[in-house]
């Protein structure tokens, strides 16, 4: 059993150029002239038309305010003025005093005032004594400011007689 031998030609010249390579670069280069002649077209016709529009850079015509576009702007300093409000503060501070009470006071609602930067706090205690024990703790807090009693009500249905209270306080959003 006799093996075919191989022969390998490695110093061969290498094949001219046929005529159907240069056709196909003759063909790419006129195509890109013609899309770089039509580029330089488009921007000419670009740049008169903006000089149509604005004459000269350096008189602007005034418009009037766009109904939406205000009332959209409006949106947003009502969201920036809520997300600069202190709220995880003034909760912590809420849990805390809740906490130093012994956890007897439940808060039951928070409800902001963002025009006045106020927060009224609804909240109940086993007893009356332990709600203005809440409200002096409040008052040794940083993030409220002028925490005052505005209401309480001892609740005669419950048998256990808890008091509910409402109490108003300023947020200092110095921190």
């Amino acid at each position: 059993m006799t093996r075919a031998s191989i022969e390998l030609d490695l110093s061969r010249a290498r094949p001219r150029v046929n005529r159907r390579g240069l056709i196909l670069l003759a063909l790419g280069i006129a195509v890109a002239a013609l899309v770089v002649l039509d580029y330089r077209a488009n921007s000419a016709q670009r740049a008169a038309l903006e000089l149509r529009l604005d004459p000269s850079p350096g008189t602007r015509i005034a418009r009037k305010p766009d109904k939406a576009a205000e009332r959209a702007a409006q949106d947003v300093r009502a969201a920036s003025t809520e997300l600069m409000a202190p709220w995880s503060r003034l909760l912590q501070e809420l849990e805390l005093a809740s906490a130093d009470t012994g956890g007897s006071v439940a808060v039951l609602g928070v409800e902001p005032d963002r025009e006045k930067r106020q927060v009224r706090v609804l909240a109940e205690a086993r007893t009356l004594d332990v709600a203005l024990a809440y409200v002096k703790r409040l008052q040794e807090s940083e993030a409220l400011r002028y925490p005052m009693l505005e209401s309480h009500e001892v609740q005669a249905k419950d048998p256990q007689r808890p008091v509910r209270f409402q109490l108003r306080a300023d947020w200092n959003a110095a921190r």
